[in-house]
């Protein structure tokens, strides 16, 4: 742990330095789980640049008057998005968001999720795509978009590269509306089967918000943040009822899901000030060692591509190995400092 503080502290220090030097302008969140030994291998966000020194594409939109797409990066190297690209390009008519770019390198983009089956063998359509400008707020000031998921709307890479299959370990942390959810499955990040189907416990590891208790709950009535790890949303060890997750619904809230062979944890916080909690650090649920974990990467939808429900995604990420809680804390720092507002 001392390793890891003293790794952490150099790491700030070096960026400090490297903004002294004016090549850099800022460390991301990919830049602290870098130099944490947990790198990402995934990062997703219609907002911002993830790592100090990106300045490539963040998301594609395409609008309904000519079908015509555009690709929206930043407005600088580790800055926030050119919103106002998007606003020129799809002014008098809606625009969808048709592609959320990967940062990582890896090429694990997300596009529209294809059909799979949920309640069944049936399989349903592909998913809609979200409304490019359905979810504006600020970031420091800047105007940014996040994506709104409603009911029949999804995204997904069943052919992703580097994430973590069978019992690898992995982390994970996203940005949601913490206010805008519902009971329904699933509003889901992360690690799903690529299949689309549904192909049994311990063949998902992905965040999980909302109120659905179906298939797991914590105290009040939520929204919670759980581990959705497939047949089970889990804010502790226990099918059912996890009376230590707490209801938690900051405006802007940060989601935090990390698993390694016999252990995952649930943390969580308030995007805009503080620090995270942890709801819950220990053992597997029985059943669930070892994980049996794809490698596909979901948003807004279940593994076996259940979409009925709603929330809205701003960022996130996954990475390879478990991360520290002192390097989820940089993290959660980092993201404090983007100062999100509506």
């Amino acid at each position: 742990m001392l390793l890891i503080r003293a790794s952490l502290e150099r790491a700030s220090v070096r960026a400090l330095c490297i903004l002294a030097m004016g090549t850099l302008v800022a460390a991301g969140p990919c830049d602290y789980y870098g130099w944490g030994g947990t790198p990402c291998v995934a990062a997703h966000s219609t907002t911002r640049a993830l790592y100090g020194s990106y300045n490539g594409l963040l998301y594609q939109v395409i609008r309904e008057s000519d079908w015509q797409s555009k690709n929206i990066g930043t407005l600088n190297a580790g800055g926030a998005a050119n919103a106002a690209a998007q606003d020129s390009f799809c002014s008098g008519t809606t625009c969808l968001i048709t592609i959320i770019y990967d940062q990582s390198g890896n090429g694990n983009h997300l596009t529209q999720a294809p059909p799979g089956a949920f309640w069944g063998p049936a399989s349903n359509g592909y998913d809609n795509l979200a409304i490019a400008d359905s979810a504006p707020v600020l970031m420091n000031g800047q105007k940014v978009y996040g994506v709104h998921i409603q009911p029949g709307m999804g995204y997904r890479n069943n052919a992703a590269k580097g994430t973590a299959t069978g019992d690898q370990p992995q982390g994970m942390y996203a940005i949601f509306d913490g206010t805008t959810y519902n009971d329904q499955c699933c509003f889901d990040y992360g690690n799903a089967e690529t299949s689309g189907t549904d192909t049994g416990a311990g063949h998902m590891e992905a965040i999980n918000f909302g109120n659905c208790t179906t298939w797991g709950s914590g105290s009040g009535s939520g929204p919670w943040i759980m581990a959705d790890l497939e047949n089970g949303l889990f804010g502790g060890p226990n099918f059912g009822w996890n009376g230590n997750n707490p209801t938690i619904s900051h405006r802007f809230l940060t989601a935090v899901v990390k698993g390694q062979s016999n252990q995952f944890a649930v943390r969580g916080g308030d995007a805009t000030s503080g620090s995270l909690s942890t709801f819950y650090s220990g053992v597997r649920p029985s059943g669930y060692n070892p994980m049996h974990k794809e490698g596909a990467i979901i948003l807004g939808t279940g593994g076996d591509n259940s979409h009925g429900s709603q929330g809205t995604f701003y960022e996130g990420v996954m990475t390879s190995g478990y991360p520290s809680d002192s390097t989820e804390d940089a993290v959660q720092a980092d993201i404090v400092a983007a100062k999100y507002s509506t």
